[in-house]
């Protein structure tokens, strides 16, 4: 949204296709979950009354269009971008199947995987996990406006403390909500390391991939 109340912020969405692009040519296979919030929100509208189920179909879609708009910004820099929808979309992009979207990244190419999991009731952070495992791969970066977790919200306490890792149960124990639980738990379960940045700070994503103490990690210590 960048600084708008909704939708998409082309001057945001070139940064961070212009970041990905950086981590493809440093010979990193990228692949992203994009969420549907700047656009629509299941969640929200559930609880003003709408079929639980019909909003987050909405919130599907939402997804679908911010990943389709990921994708133009990326192929407009060069990089080779595929979209895969959980739900299908033929006419737009390709159903995600999971040795396929492998065989797109050992190509080089960007997948970004749109529509969650394709099933209600679970949060664009679960998809995140279950797709990361999927793929195998090596690290789940939780690209978020806040450079780490805090013991606390920094915003309304001044006195949170940031932390530089975390184990899972921690997360889970103290209810820091990071991710949801489902999303940490199933981390946790397949051993998957998490890392929380900002994604606001330009080369956050450069630095995490490099393996330097950006935001903060998230494993079984």
């Amino acid at each position: 949204m960048g600084d708008d109340a909704y939708g998409i912020s082309p001057e945001i969405i070139r940064r961070i296709a212009s970041e990905i692009h950086d981590l493809t040519e440093a010979g990193v296979e990228v692949a992203l979950v994009i969420g549907g919030g700047n656009i629509f929100r299941g969640a929200g509208l559930a609880a003003a009354g709408i079929d639980r189920v019909t909003g987050d179909h909405m919130g599907m879609l939402a997804t679908v269009i911010n990943s389709l708009a990921m994708q133009d910004a990326l192929e407009r820099l060069g990089v080779i971008a595929r979209v895969m929808s959980a739900i299908s979309i033929n006419e737009i992009c390709e159903d995600y199947i999971r040795r396929k979207a492998v065989r797109h990244l050992e190509k080089g190419r960007v997948v970004v995987f749109a529509a969650g999991t394709g099933n209600p009731f679970f949060t664009t952070d679960s998809a995140a996990s279950l797709r990361a495992i999927e793929i195998n791969a090596e690290l789940l970066i939780k690209a978020t406006k806040v450079d780490g977790i805090y013991s606390a919200d920094p915003v309304k306490d001044k006195t949170a403390k940031r932390y530089d890792a975390l184990s899972y149960d921690a997360v889970l124990d103290q209810k820091l909500g990071v991710m949801d639980a489902t999303a940490i738990v199933l981390c946790r379960e397949n051993n998957m390391p998490l890392r929380v940045l900002d994604m606001t700070q330009a080369g956050s994503m450069m630095r995490a991939v490099q393996g330097l103490n950006e935001g903060t990690l998230v494993s079984n210590q």
